[in-house]
């Protein structure tokens, strides 16, 4: 094995060490998304659709493509956290070494090695990666499509661009239309630098755009065309419409705030404040900043350096398709009003660390002129002072490190400023202290980051020890909205008793409740009203009718009420029925309505 090889292999054993080590400690991580792999496991239709549970009362609030692969994994070995995690994790390999592979095809070995190992230790990587949202998935894929349009570029391929695009579609079914913010960007590069005529330039994009179109258009006409009583309720929509969900919830209204059935925030309140620092403040930052600002000034000097290059030159090229994946990205995250949160941003990882194994390895070839150095220097410093003003955010975690991290970094700065006149061992040197001070701190972030548990619906990366209040770091100790509690062994094995002889065993307001329970019993649980308690499912006649049938056993009354400013209300005229209709028992803290009673359950 050569020594690149070598090189290789130690980044993905690296990456697979970082993502894989003590990965059971963070549980069921996303109880929402681990009890939808459970219900898979035991259904195919429930696999199928993404129902929360395997009796098909109603989906995640996300087409459900990062859940068939943890539901096959959950059917093979059987329900465990590793289970359910591991495929994120190995998703996590995939997308350094394709990034890697992509970078290489441009910009050699070097700055596809350096690209991988950015993106490896890019923290809010870390943290998805090792964990269960659907985002491990969208990024393996899009990565998968930079990789594809690359290839294409370089013999101007229709049928290399119509992969990207498949991919590109197959990603619209982890995360809608989040997937398509890389679009412009590839459309882009391929019309300016693919090596033929206009003409079939165009003609290759169109052609990509139908892939992208019949690759994520496949499942909507699948739902869409499913008779609805034979299958699961959307849930995230007021409709029972997965392209109402698409547009909608997870759509537009992710953009303008106006998203029906949301809560906390919507139009522009709760989310934040939008504008460009969004990305370099709060939990965001240490998720993503450590590299950001360097890599937007490495796409700036490249295409300065490559302003006079052909048309068809795959550096510039390279630098035109990450670049525009960071430009369109991060202005979308940093300017929408309605639903986001931190670990969005490891949709920005790969390009911010492509642009940094690209401009650096760049600049540092051509360290003998005065402009490349300088930039190389100034790239240097800005990580550092990055760095120190993130770690500034967690004074309690390794104190001495912020001030450390500066000075190493300022000092190889300087290094770099004369490296072009230094022997080839200083230089070696230099290189080495310069790569140090720029991954010293996404690093041990990173590796902070892995070695927190995680658990609930918005986890945030870095250390348990100074983390901001609702990062999502250690367990919950109730369930609510974004977490499902522990269940009391008594309560579960109430819920349990004579399960296999209704359709669920409980039902519940919350999807992050009903998840808890279903993960502690092994049987289906309602969630009524969906994630939020907002969706339109069950109406309160089909609960009745539920009921007088005979399907639900219990009813959980602890959850949640339904907290939206919009949509439905359903959710909470149900609770207000079962508590008006039931006789109340307390059972490990919890409020259980038995159904079966005979004492008023007619509705």
């Amino acid at each position: 094995m050569t020594v690149r090889r070598w090189a290789v292999a130690g980044l993905l054993l690296g990456t697979a060490l970082l993502y894989l080590w003590g990965l059971g400690a963070s549980g069921w991580a996303n109880a929402y998304y681990s009890a939808a792999a459970q219900a898979g496991a035991a259904s195919w239709k429930a696999w199928v659709f993404g129902a929360t549970d395997a009796a098909n009362g109603i989906t995640v609030d996300k087409t459900p493509a990062a859940l068939w692969l943890p539901g096959l994994s959950v059917r093979l070995f059987g329900l465990g956290s590793w289970s359910v995690l591991v495929p994120q994790a190995l998703m996590g390999v995939g997308s350094v070494a394709l990034l890697y592979a992509t970078v290489r095809r441009t910009s050699g070995h070097t700055a596809g090695l350096l690209a991988g190992a950015v993106l490896a230790l890019t923290p809010v990587a870390a943290l998805m990666f090792r964990f269960n949202n659907p985002d491990a998935l969208l990024v393996l894929l899009l990565v998968a499509a930079a990789y594809c349009v690359v290839r294409a570029l370089e013999k101007a391929s229709p049928r290399w661009l119509a992969l990207a695009g498949i991919a590109v579609g197959f990603g619209f079914l982890a995360k809608m239309l989040q997937a398509f913010l890389v679009l412009p960007a590839f459309a882009l590069v391929y019309l300016v630098a693919a090596p033929t005529g206009m003409g079939k330039r165009v003609l290759h994009l169109l052609g990509a755009a139908v892939a992208v179109v019949f690759s994520a258009g496949w499942y909507l006409a699948l739902v869409e065309l499913w008779p609805a009583m034979d299958r699961p309720y959307i849930g995230g929509s007021q409709r029972n419409s997965l392209l109402e969900l698409a547009l909608g919830y997870n759509g537009l209204g992710r953009i303008t705030g106006d998203e029906v059935g949301s809560v906390g925030g919507g139009m522009g309140r709760g989310w934040g404040q939008t504008g460009w620092s969004r990305l370099l403040g709060g939990e965001m930052a240490g998720g993503i900043a450590w590299l950001l600002p360097a890599a937007v000034l490495a796409t700036a000097a490249g295409l300065w350096f490559t302003r006079r290059a052909p048309r068809t030159d795959p550096a510039r090229a390279a630098l035109l398709l990450w670049g525009g994946w960071l430009l369109v990205t991060a202005v979308v995250f940093s300017y929408m009003s309605g639903i986001i949160h931190p670990y969005y941003t490891v949709a920005l990882a790969p390009a911010v660390a492509a642009l940094t194994g690209i401009g650096g390895v760049a600049l540092w070839r051509r360290r003998e002129d005065p402009a490349a150095a300088g930039t190389l220097a100034a790239g240097v410093a800005l990580t550092a002072l990055t760095s120190y003003l993130v770690l500034a955010g967690q004074p309690d975690w390794l104190p001495w490190l912020a001030p450390a991290l500066l000075f190493a970094g300022l000092a190889a700065a300087a290094l770099v400023l004369v490296a072009g006149r230094l022997p080839t061992a200083a230089r070696r040197s230099v290189a080495v202290l310069t790569l140090a001070a720029v991954l010293a701190g996404t690093g041990a972030y990173a590796v902070a980051t892995a070695a927190t548990p995680h658990t609930g619906a918005i986890p945030s990366a870095g250390p348990a020890t100074g983390r901001a209040p609702g990062g999502g770091g250690q367990g919950r100790a109730g369930g609510g909205l974004l977490g499902a509690a522990e269940t009391d062994p008594s309560l579960a094995a109430l819920l349990a008793a004579d399960a296999e002889n209704y359709v669920w065993a409980v039902a519940t307001v919350g999807s992050n409740n009903a998840a808890g329970y279903q993960l502690a019993i092994d049987a289906p649980v309602l969630a009524v009203g969906g994630f939020n308690g907002t969706d339109p499912s069950p109406t309160l006649a089909q609960f009745q009718q539920y009921v007088q049938s005979g399907l639900i056993h219990f009813f959980a009354g602890d959850g949640m009420s339904m907290r939206g400013e919009t949509g439905s209300d359903e959710a909470q005229r149900i609770a207000d029925w079962v508590a008006a209709t039931f006789p109340a028992n307390t059972v490990g803290g919890v409020t259980v309505y038995d159904l079966s009673y005979t004492g008023g359950a007619q509705p």
